[in-house]
């Protein structure tokens, strides 16, 4: 009975969602005490909750500084000179956009951080999306599916997971998938190629210059196969030197305490293709090096596990400030200015929490992984290693990497040695999900990166899973094909 309502309570979500019949938040948090009501656990909601907060907390809180560290860094120009290179890549070229987003995220992701690979690639990329009228789509799809493959990385969460629940080496894990892993991040980057010659046939190419004067129409959102299937998401903008004065003296009445209607959320958004103004206000030239280098030491502390993710960042944030913005109400200025993406991704998690919270809670997770592993045939016993990698794509996604790993990977391992596959087979084919579980509506990071994008969960849900779930078996046949599951 469990398994049947956990599987219902995902299911309602996502379909609730994708229909656009609620918005995330009031799905993560109604639906799962909806349910856990079902099951007659209702008395302890509180309980499952408060677990849930307080697991994610640590999360949110990394989330929340990561946003105000890395925006401010992206406010001062520490990462004008990548976007410059990615413009001068692109050249305002559709198909060179769309690849340029896939060997963006790819690169910034050796951080081993979704939240910081989206926050800099949806910085860099918005603007020429925006102003082109692309698929924002496309961009969020895109870079969830390069990231998720190099999430792989020792350092980047599952594989260090799978290690440590099957008690095997992490490095005898990911150095011999990295050429599957390599087929599967050429194959996120061809799909992206093909990706951006629908869009270049969609919205022709221009040069730079033409993007950068271009008076938009409409943004069009595509969620479809083609440009037949698409569902208009039309928004008020406008460009050029006076209506960049107009955007910001919009901004500046709006922080003034004035209500905005929603038609005006265009025109806000377009306000971020300032970010690419080579004479903002918040740029510190002077202290390039010094930014630099503490995104370097932060990043190099996060790696080696100095000290906990969300102090680091909290510290990091509070430096940044006070070195880039000595004075005070220039700090609250650009606390402010972020402020709009902290409330919306920490609210995401908080909402998540109740999720994950009813879900583990009342054990439906645990039945719906028992169950799964029970309806394997005994004849695909000596196939463990490819029952494992086709499992991680639903488990993954439908659960966090802590429950997948550390309760359905060793019940799975168990069986394939019972069969004569060995443990660090089993542990290899377990992160070819990866590409797919980074959409998931567990993983706080794709909240920061469809919320920047301002594109709707449902919208990038329906685009990615089927091309994440085909960039996961393609990690997955290569891993077979070279003997490496």
């Amino acid at each position: 009975m469990l398994t049947i309502l956990g599987f219902a309570m995902i299911a309602t979500f996502l379909v609730l969602i994708m229909m656009k019949k609620m918005s995330p938040i009031a799905a993560l948090v109604l639906i799962p005490a909806l349910f856990c009501v079902f099951v007659g656990k209702g008395a302890h909601l509180g309980d499952y909750v408060i677990d849930g907060v307080s697991s994610l907390a640590p999360t949110a809180a990394m989330l929340m500084f990561a946003i105000v560290y890395f925006g401010v860094m992206i406010d001062v120009g520490l990462f004008d000179p990548i976007v410059r290179a990615i413009l001068k890549f692109c050249k305002a070229d559709p198909m060179r956009i769309v690849v340029g987003t896939a060997l963006l995220a790819a690169i910034v992701s050796l951080d081993g951080d979704g939240s910081t690979t989206f926050m800099i690639t949806v910085s860099a990329m918005y603007p020429l999306y925006k102003r082109l009228k692309m698929s924002l789509v496309v961009m969020t799809g895109v870079a969830a599916m390069a990231n998720g493959v190099m999430n792989t990385l020792p350092w980047g969460g599952p594989t260090a997971r799978a290690a440590t629940a099957l008690k095997v080496d992490a490095t005898d894990i990911f150095v011999p998938m990295i050429p599957a892993l390599a087929v599967g991040l050429l194959a996120v980057v061809v799909l992206a190629y093909v990706l951006g010659l629908r869009e270049r046939r969609r919205v022709g190419t221009l040069t730079l210059d033409e993007a950068l004067v271009r008076e938009p129409e409409s943004e069009t959102v595509l969620v479809g196969a083609g440009a037949g299937g698409r569902t208009g998401a039309s928004a008020a903008s406008s460009t050029g030197a006076g209506a960049g004065a107009g955007a910001g003296a919009e901004k500046a009445s709006a922080g003034a305490g004035d209500s905005r209607d929603p038609a005006a959320e265009g025109d806000a958004s377009d306000d971020d293709f300032q970010g690419l103004d080579p004479n903002r206000a918040t740029l510190r030239p002077k202290l390039y090096w010094f930014n630099a280098l503490l995104t370097v030491a932060l990043l190099s502390a996060m790696i080696m596990e100095l000290l906990p993710i969300p102090v680091l960042f909290l510290l990091g944030a509070a430096l940044a400030l006070t070195v880039n913005f000595p004075h005070i109400p220039d700090q609250k200025a650009r606390i402010a200015a972020h402020a709009d993406n902290v409330l919306n991704v920490s609210g995401m998690v908080f909402a998540a929490a109740v999720f994950t919270g009813v879900l583990t809670g009342t054990g439906m997770v645990d039945h719906m992984a028992n169950w799964l592993v029970d309806t394997i045939p005994e004849g695909m016993g000596p196939h463990m290693g490819l029952v494992t990698g086709l499992l991680s794509l639903p488990l993954t996604y439908f659960m966090s990497n802590d429950g997948f790993y550390f309760g359905v990977l060793p019940v799975l391992a168990e069986a394939g040695q019972a069969h004569g596959v060995s443990t660090l087979e089993i542990a290899r084919a377990s992160i070819v999900g990866q590409p797919l579980h980074m959409s998931s509506p567990l993983v706080p990071a794709v909240y920061v990166l469809v919320g920047m994008a301002k594109v709707e969960f449902g919208d990038h849900t329906r685009f990615v899973v089927k091309w994440a779930v085909l960039t996961s078996l393609v990690i997955l046949a290569a891993g077979i094909l070279f003997g490496i599951i």
